[in-house]
Order: structure tokens, then sequence, then C-alpha cells
């Protein structure tokens, strides 16, 4: 397979539906980084329970899905503290184990902050899990830096976009 982020003009990013909702499922990122993202059926049912605010997308290279990836849009991330804090942002990222280091992920984040700044926001956030396997290293070479929060456990970081 080629190196999508020198070379394809195909990925992309498409609406999970009843057609490939068990091609969406089926993605599954290598046994090492389990405990980093939860499985796509998780994000899907995330989605069902937060429509409006939930934006999942299966990537998809030609004809065959290589990644799933799930925005978050326009919440109020801490309305006991600052209601106006509207934020959007990566929820969830999962390319599937074979086709890792090929492109798909950067590919995907950018689509999403894309998305985001097309909805006329000015700053794209995620959050990962920290330590062994993190992929905070990924997060930074895209741009995003750690706000200083957390969200749970996990670090905050943002993209300025």
């Amino acid at each position: 397979m080629r190196d999508v982020s020198t070379t394809s003009p195909s990925p992309r990013l498409v609406p999970v539906t009843a057609d490939n909702i068990d091609a969406a499922c089926a993605i599954s990122v290598r046994p090492d980084q389990e405990h980093l993202v939860s499985p796509v059926v998780k994000s899907l049912a995330e989605a069902y329970v937060h429509p409006g605010v939930a934006w999942p997308r299966l990537i998809v290279d030609g004809d065959e899905p290589v990644g799933f990836v799930m925005a978050f849009l326009d919440i109020a991330w801490n309305p006991a503290q600052d209601p106006a804090d509207i934020r959007s942002g990566l929820w969830r990222l999962n390319i599937s184990a074979g086709h890792q280091g090929k492109g798909y992920g950067s590919f995907a984040v950018r689509a999403v902050t894309d998305e985001i700044r097309r909805r006329g926001a000015a700053r794209a956030y995620v959050t990962y899990h920290a330590g062994q396997g993190s992929p905070a290293p990924f997060y930074a070479a895209l741009g995003f830096r750690p706000t200083g929060e957390l969200s749970g456990d996990q670090p905050v970081a943002a993209l300025t976009l």
C-alpha cells in the first residue's frame, strides 16, 4: 500500500451507514494499543446517544475501510465554570492495525480539523492517554499543544486553526 501522506488523492471520510457499519466495527488497532482507544462499536454507541454532538466517519481508501474517526462538535466544555467555553475536537481515532504508518491518521485528523474550521471554530481539541504508547507525539507533530487541562485523567491539547 502506498503512503497516503504523499501520493494518494483517494482517502476520504464517509458517514457510517447501514451499508458500511460492519466494516466500521471490524476496524481494530494493534493489541498493544487497545488500552489507548475504545473500539469503534463503543464510539458508534456514543454517537447514537449524543446525536448532534458526535460526528462519526469511516476512513476509506478507494473502497477499502482503513480506519475510523469521530469528532465532537460544539459542546460546552465545563458549563459549571464557563458556559461560553464551547469546543469541538477529535473524540476518537482508530486506524486499522494493518494500515498504520501510512498517513491515514494524519489525513483523518486534518479532515476533522478542516470540518471544525468550516463550522467556524478557531481551535480544535484532543484528549489522549499519557504514558507508554501514548499518541501525544503524533498529535504534537500535527500542531496540537497541551493546554495544561485534564479531562478525567487524560491531558487536553489544542490546535489553533
